[in-house]
């Protein structure tokens, strides 16, 4: 697919078929999501594990952080603003060895409030951000599953039908409480 020895990577990355990854890595999350629906821990923590390892998650982080992303621009502690087509490839291949990660310092940037005081953004690097994508990919079905529906919105791997009826069904929700 997207493994073989190239010296074009604009080339490679330009033709790696973003739906097809998209699709494989929706069809892990709703198995994911299934699998805590039906309570079955042990397949959940697998099918999470595979989620982290999967070729199809870890470019589509990468994408979604190096290009998709409104801060894409923003720089870490490390100084890396943008990646380009090779740096992006071994980012993908880098996540892979997850169980050694760690962390980076966060950039501190002082941002003025209103009553003459600062707060401070905290930025972490690019390759912090991808793994947090990552690691978003593995959690987000059971966050979804597991919390109330009226305080997240309804998850996209369910049926159409159920979309519509949970939103006709919410402002009557929120009415009651009033």
């Amino acid at each position: 697919m997207v493994r073989h020895e190239t010296k074009n990577f604009s080339e490679l990355w330009k033709s790696i078929p973003w739906k097809k990854l998209r699709k494989n890595l929706f069809r892990l999350q709703r198995r994911l999501f299934k699998a805590i629906q039906a309570e079955d821990t042990r397949r959940a923590r697998n099918l999470q594990k595979l989620i982290l390892k999967s070729f199809a998650a870890r470019l589509l982080a990468v994408r979604q952080v190096s290009q998709l992303n409104t801060g894409k621009k923003t720089a870490g502690v490390d100084g890396v603003k943008s990646l380009n087509f090779k740096q992006r490839l071994a980012l993908a291949e880098r996540l892979l060895s997850a169980n050694e990660w760690k962390h980076s310092k966060l950039r501190e940037i002082p941002i003025p409030k209103k009553e003459c005081t600062t707060r401070m953004l905290k930025v972490p690097t690019m390759a912090d951000r991808t793994w947090q994508c990552l690691v978003k990919y593995a959690l987000e079905p059971d966050s979804r599953c597991t919390f109330p529906r009226q305080k997240l919105r309804v998850p996209t791997w369910t049926l159409n039908a159920r979309r519509s009826k949970d939103s006709i069904q919410q402002p009557t929700l929120i009415e009651q409480r009033v």
